[in-house]
C-alpha cells in the first residue's frame, strides 16, 4: 500500500476529486495548508500599509491506495491540477506497513 501526498492549488480541488472519483478513488483527506515554495508570496497593501504574504493557500490530498492503483492516481492529480504555472503544487509518495479499519478490525488493502 502507497500513502500519496498532494499538495495542490485551492481553485484545483474540485477538479482534482472528480477527477480521482471517475477512476473510482474515493477515499481522501482533504486539509487546507499554508506554504510556499518558489512563489516565495507576494506583497499586498491593507489600509495604506504593505504586508508580505510569504505563505500562500494550498490543499492537501492525503490518499492511501493500493500500489497497483499508484501511477494512474498520481497521473490523474498531475492532469486535473496541472496549470503550467508556477506553485502548481507536488506529490509526495510513501509506503504504508499496515491499514486497520477501526469499525472492525479489518487489516491490509482491504481496510482501504
Amino acid at each position: 500500500m502507497t500513502k500519496i501526498e498532494a499538495v495542490i492549488q485551492p481553485s484545483k480541488l474540485d477538479v482534482v476529486k472528480a477527477a480521482l472519483e471517475a477512476i473510482g478513488i474515493s477515499g481522501m483527506m482533504v486539509l487546507d495548508i499554508r506554504g510556499h515554495g518558489r512563489q516565495k508570496g507576494h506583497t499586498e497593501f491593507y489600509r495604506g500599509r504593505e504586508y508580505n504574504i510569504d505563505l500562500l493557500p494550498k490543499i492537501k490530498l492525503e490518499l492511501v491506495v493500493r500500489d497497483e492503483q499508484v501511477e494512474e492516481v498520481e497521473q490523474t492529480i498531475v492532469k486535473a491540477a496541472h496549470t503550467g504555472k508556477i506553485g502548481d503544487g507536488k506529490i509526495f509518495r510513501s509506503r504504508i506497513d499496515e491499514v486497520i479499519r477501526i469499525r472492525n478490525d479489518e487489516r491490509g488493502p482491504d481496510a482501504i
